[in-house]
Protein backbone atom coordinates (compact mmCIF):
# COMPACT_ATOMS: atom_id res chain seq x y z
CA UNK A 1 0.00 0.00 0.00
CA UNK A 2 1.33 3.71 -1.05
CA UNK A 3 -0.41 5.49 2.00
CA UNK A 4 -2.45 4.66 5.15
CA UNK A 5 -5.32 3.90 3.61
CA UNK A 6 -6.97 0.67 2.32
CA UNK A 7 -7.75 -1.23 -0.72
CA UNK A 8 -11.13 -1.98 -1.97
CA UNK A 9 -12.74 -4.88 -4.30
CA UNK A 10 -16.22 -4.96 -5.79
CA UNK A 11 -17.84 -6.85 -8.86
CA UNK A 12 -20.62 -7.95 -10.72
CA UNK A 13 -22.66 -4.26 -10.54
CA UNK A 14 -24.11 -5.24 -13.63
CA UNK A 15 -25.49 -1.42 -14.03
CA UNK A 16 -28.24 -1.59 -16.65
CA UNK A 17 -29.55 -4.95 -15.49
CA UNK A 18 -33.10 -4.49 -15.41
CA UNK A 19 -33.52 -7.49 -12.97
CA UNK A 20 -33.76 -6.94 -9.21
CA UNK A 21 -33.56 -3.48 -7.55
CA UNK A 22 -34.44 -0.93 -10.57
CA UNK A 23 -31.28 -0.13 -12.66
CA UNK A 24 -30.83 3.53 -11.57
CA UNK A 25 -31.31 2.76 -7.92
CA UNK A 26 -28.41 0.08 -8.22
CA UNK A 27 -25.93 2.61 -9.92
CA UNK A 28 -26.91 5.48 -7.16
CA UNK A 29 -25.85 2.84 -4.54
CA UNK A 30 -22.91 2.21 -6.45
CA UNK A 31 -21.95 5.74 -6.80
CA UNK A 32 -23.01 6.57 -3.05
CA UNK A 33 -20.78 3.80 -2.00
CA UNK A 34 -17.95 4.93 -4.13
CA UNK A 35 -17.97 8.24 -2.51
CA UNK A 36 -18.10 7.00 0.73
CA UNK A 37 -15.14 5.22 0.40
CA UNK A 38 -12.75 7.79 -1.31
CA UNK A 39 -11.81 9.38 1.64
CA UNK A 40 -9.55 6.42 3.42
CA UNK A 41 -9.27 4.58 -0.50
CA UNK A 42 -5.61 4.01 -1.59
CA UNK A 43 -6.82 2.04 -4.67
CA UNK A 44 -10.13 0.76 -5.50
CA UNK A 45 -10.67 -2.91 -7.72
CA UNK A 46 -13.69 -3.49 -9.88
CA UNK A 47 -13.60 -7.14 -10.68
CA UNK A 48 -15.61 -7.86 -13.65
CA UNK A 49 -19.19 -7.49 -14.95
CA UNK A 50 -19.43 -3.77 -13.66
CA UNK A 51 -21.86 -3.27 -16.73
CA UNK A 52 -24.72 -6.08 -17.93
CA UNK A 53 -23.49 -5.54 -21.19
CA UNK A 54 -20.69 -2.36 -22.71
CA UNK A 55 -20.16 -2.60 -26.71
CA UNK A 56 -17.63 0.39 -27.32
CA UNK A 57 -17.66 1.36 -30.85
CA UNK A 58 -14.96 3.59 -32.06
CA UNK A 59 -17.01 6.79 -31.92
CA UNK A 60 -20.26 4.96 -29.78
CA UNK A 61 -20.49 3.73 -26.72
CA UNK A 62 -23.36 2.72 -24.65
CA UNK A 63 -26.23 5.18 -23.35
CA UNK A 64 -26.26 5.98 -19.62
CA UNK A 65 -24.28 5.15 -16.80
CA UNK A 66 -23.45 9.33 -16.18
CA UNK A 67 -23.58 9.08 -12.52
CA UNK A 68 -21.20 6.14 -12.45
CA UNK A 69 -18.50 7.59 -14.97
CA UNK A 70 -18.75 10.75 -13.19
CA UNK A 71 -18.21 9.46 -10.14
CA UNK A 72 -15.41 7.49 -10.97
CA UNK A 73 -13.80 10.57 -12.96
CA UNK A 74 -13.51 12.24 -9.73
CA UNK A 75 -11.97 9.68 -7.64
CA UNK A 76 -9.55 9.15 -10.56
CA UNK A 77 -8.59 12.89 -10.60
CA UNK A 78 -7.68 12.95 -6.87
CA UNK A 79 -5.23 10.37 -7.72
CA UNK A 80 -7.23 7.52 -6.66
CA UNK A 81 -6.26 4.66 -9.03
CA UNK A 82 -9.48 2.81 -10.33
CA UNK A 83 -9.07 -0.53 -11.51
CA UNK A 84 -11.28 -1.97 -14.19
CA UNK A 85 -11.51 -6.01 -14.42
CA UNK A 86 -13.31 -7.12 -18.19
CA UNK A 87 -15.66 -9.41 -16.99
CA UNK A 88 -17.74 -11.29 -19.51
CA UNK A 89 -20.98 -9.12 -19.82
CA UNK A 90 -18.03 -6.16 -20.24
CA UNK A 91 -14.91 -7.34 -22.25
CA UNK A 92 -15.89 -5.40 -24.91
CA UNK A 93 -13.35 -2.60 -23.79
CA UNK A 94 -11.52 -0.65 -25.63
CA UNK A 95 -10.11 3.02 -24.61
CA UNK A 96 -12.64 4.99 -23.54
CA UNK A 97 -12.93 4.33 -20.03
CA UNK A 98 -9.25 4.28 -19.47
CA UNK A 99 -8.93 7.64 -21.92
CA UNK A 100 -12.43 9.19 -20.40
CA UNK A 101 -12.51 8.03 -16.52
CA UNK A 102 -8.81 7.07 -16.08
CA UNK A 103 -9.10 3.62 -14.99
CA UNK A 104 -6.84 1.45 -15.53
CA UNK A 105 -8.16 -1.45 -18.09
CA UNK A 106 -6.86 -5.30 -16.79
CA UNK A 107 -8.38 -8.11 -19.56
CA UNK A 108 -6.75 -10.86 -18.21
CA UNK A 109 -5.84 -12.59 -13.70
CA UNK A 110 -3.44 -9.84 -12.05
CA UNK A 111 -1.48 -11.28 -9.20
CA UNK A 112 0.27 -8.15 -6.89
CA UNK A 113 1.13 -7.84 -3.35
CA UNK A 114 0.23 -5.49 -0.55
CA UNK A 115 1.97 -5.24 2.33
CA UNK A 116 3.74 -8.19 1.27
CA UNK A 117 0.69 -10.26 1.05
CA UNK A 118 0.69 -11.64 -2.54
CA UNK A 119 -3.02 -11.70 -4.13
CA UNK A 120 -4.41 -13.16 -6.77
CA UNK A 121 -7.21 -11.10 -8.58
CA UNK A 122 -9.45 -11.83 -11.30
CA UNK A 123 -13.20 -11.90 -12.77
CA UNK A 124 -13.31 -15.52 -12.94
CA UNK A 125 -14.55 -16.45 -16.39
CA UNK A 126 -13.49 -19.60 -17.73
CA UNK A 127 -10.84 -19.99 -14.91
CA UNK A 128 -10.95 -23.85 -13.79
CA UNK A 129 -13.54 -24.92 -15.97
CA UNK A 130 -13.50 -28.06 -17.97
CA UNK A 131 -16.66 -26.77 -19.97
CA UNK A 132 -15.92 -27.00 -23.60
CA UNK A 133 -18.90 -25.55 -24.95
CA UNK A 134 -18.30 -22.23 -22.44
CA UNK A 135 -14.14 -22.35 -23.62
CA UNK A 136 -15.78 -22.18 -26.74
CA UNK A 137 -18.26 -19.52 -26.40
CA UNK A 138 -15.77 -17.14 -24.50
CA UNK A 139 -13.12 -17.67 -27.48
CA UNK A 140 -15.74 -16.40 -29.88
CA UNK A 141 -16.67 -13.62 -27.61
CA UNK A 142 -12.71 -12.12 -27.69
CA UNK A 143 -11.97 -13.73 -31.01
CA UNK A 144 -11.04 -10.09 -32.98
CA UNK A 145 -12.32 -10.92 -36.24
CA UNK A 146 -15.74 -11.33 -35.06
CA UNK A 147 -15.47 -8.39 -32.79
CA UNK A 148 -14.73 -5.99 -35.86
CA UNK A 149 -17.76 -7.76 -37.63
CA UNK A 150 -20.31 -7.36 -34.85
CA UNK A 151 -19.25 -3.86 -34.64
CA UNK A 152 -20.08 -3.08 -38.02
CA UNK A 153 -23.86 -3.76 -36.89
CA UNK A 154 -25.02 -0.39 -36.21
CA UNK A 155 -25.42 0.86 -32.52
CA UNK A 156 -29.11 0.25 -32.25
CA UNK A 157 -28.49 -3.01 -33.48
CA UNK A 158 -25.73 -4.15 -31.58
CA UNK A 159 -26.70 -3.07 -28.21
CA UNK A 160 -30.43 -4.26 -28.75
CA UNK A 161 -28.56 -7.56 -29.31
CA UNK A 162 -26.43 -7.48 -26.97
CA UNK A 163 -29.30 -6.51 -23.85
CA UNK A 164 -31.34 -9.44 -25.07
CA UNK A 165 -28.41 -11.91 -24.62
CA UNK A 166 -27.56 -10.44 -21.33
CA UNK A 167 -31.72 -10.86 -20.16
CA UNK A 168 -31.38 -14.80 -20.85
CA UNK A 169 -28.82 -15.42 -18.60
CA UNK A 170 -29.19 -17.28 -15.06
CA UNK A 171 -29.13 -13.57 -13.71
CA UNK A 172 -31.65 -12.09 -16.04
CA UNK A 173 -33.92 -14.45 -15.40
CA UNK A 174 -33.58 -13.68 -11.53
CA UNK A 175 -31.61 -17.16 -11.02
CA UNK A 176 -29.75 -17.15 -7.52
CA UNK A 177 -26.62 -18.69 -7.88
CA UNK A 178 -25.39 -21.35 -5.39
CA UNK A 179 -22.24 -22.58 -4.14
CA UNK A 180 -21.67 -25.96 -5.45
CA UNK A 181 -19.47 -27.50 -3.08
CA UNK A 182 -15.45 -27.66 -3.11
CA UNK A 183 -15.04 -30.58 -5.90
CA UNK A 184 -17.53 -28.78 -8.39
CA UNK A 185 -16.52 -24.72 -7.79
CA UNK A 186 -14.25 -24.05 -10.97
CA UNK A 187 -12.16 -20.98 -9.16
CA UNK A 188 -11.53 -23.73 -5.93
CA UNK A 189 -10.06 -25.47 -8.15
CA UNK A 190 -7.87 -22.69 -10.24
CA UNK A 191 -6.48 -21.58 -7.39
CA UNK A 192 -5.61 -24.74 -5.52
CA UNK A 193 -3.47 -25.55 -9.28
CA UNK A 194 -1.85 -21.66 -8.84
CA UNK A 195 -1.30 -22.54 -4.82
CA UNK A 196 0.93 -25.78 -5.89
CA UNK A 197 3.05 -23.55 -8.09
CA UNK A 198 3.28 -20.16 -6.14
CA UNK A 199 2.35 -19.20 -2.59
CA UNK A 200 -0.93 -16.37 -2.82
CA UNK A 201 -2.10 -15.49 0.14
CA UNK A 202 -5.78 -13.98 -1.07
CA UNK A 203 -7.50 -15.12 -4.25
CA UNK A 204 -10.02 -12.30 -5.08
CA UNK A 205 -12.80 -13.41 -8.07
CA UNK A 206 -15.89 -11.80 -8.90
CA UNK A 207 -18.42 -14.06 -11.37
CA UNK A 208 -19.95 -16.85 -8.87
CA UNK A 209 -21.93 -14.23 -7.34
CA UNK A 210 -21.36 -15.91 -3.93
CA UNK A 211 -20.29 -13.12 -1.19
CA UNK A 212 -18.32 -15.92 0.73
CA UNK A 213 -15.35 -16.48 1.64
CA UNK A 214 -13.82 -20.17 1.47
CA UNK A 215 -10.00 -21.22 3.52
CA UNK A 216 -8.18 -22.90 0.25
CA UNK A 217 -5.29 -23.96 2.77
CA UNK A 218 -3.63 -22.83 5.99
CA UNK A 219 -1.92 -19.98 4.31
CA UNK A 220 -4.74 -18.98 1.26
CA UNK A 221 -7.93 -18.20 0.93
CA UNK A 222 -10.59 -17.25 -1.56
CA UNK A 223 -13.22 -14.43 -1.43
CA UNK A 224 -15.82 -14.74 -3.50
CA UNK A 225 -17.22 -10.77 -4.04
CA UNK A 226 -20.63 -11.60 -4.54
CA UNK A 227 -22.56 -9.17 -6.41
CA UNK A 228 -24.72 -5.69 -5.94
CA UNK A 229 -28.37 -7.43 -7.19
CA UNK A 230 -28.25 -9.23 -4.10
CA UNK A 231 -26.12 -8.61 -1.73
CA UNK A 232 -24.28 -4.99 -2.31
CA UNK A 233 -20.96 -7.10 -1.04
CA UNK A 234 -17.55 -5.99 -1.36
CA UNK A 235 -13.91 -6.59 0.15
CA UNK A 236 -11.75 -4.51 2.11
CA UNK A 237 -8.10 -4.36 2.93
CA UNK A 238 -6.98 -2.28 5.92
CA UNK A 239 -3.33 -3.63 5.41
CA UNK A 240 -3.13 -6.67 7.71
CA UNK A 241 -6.93 -7.84 7.20
CA UNK A 242 -8.72 -9.08 4.41
CA UNK A 243 -12.75 -8.33 4.88
CA UNK A 244 -15.92 -9.22 3.27
CA UNK A 245 -18.62 -6.66 3.98
CA UNK A 246 -21.81 -5.70 3.03
CA UNK A 247 -22.84 -1.89 2.03
CA UNK A 248 -25.34 -0.40 4.86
Amino acid sequence: MKGSGKIYFASDFHLGLKTGTPPIEREKKVTGWLKKISGDADEIFLVGDIFDFWWEYKLVVPRGFTRFLGTISELTDKGIPVHFFTGNHDMWIKDYLSGECGMIIHTSPLTTSFNNRKFHIAHGEGLGSGSLPYKVLLKIFRNKPLRILYSSLHPSIGVGIGHRWSLSSRLGKGIRLEFLGEENEDLIRYASSLTSKEKIDYFIFGHRHLAMTWKLNEDSEICFLGDWINHSSYAEWDGNNLILKTLD
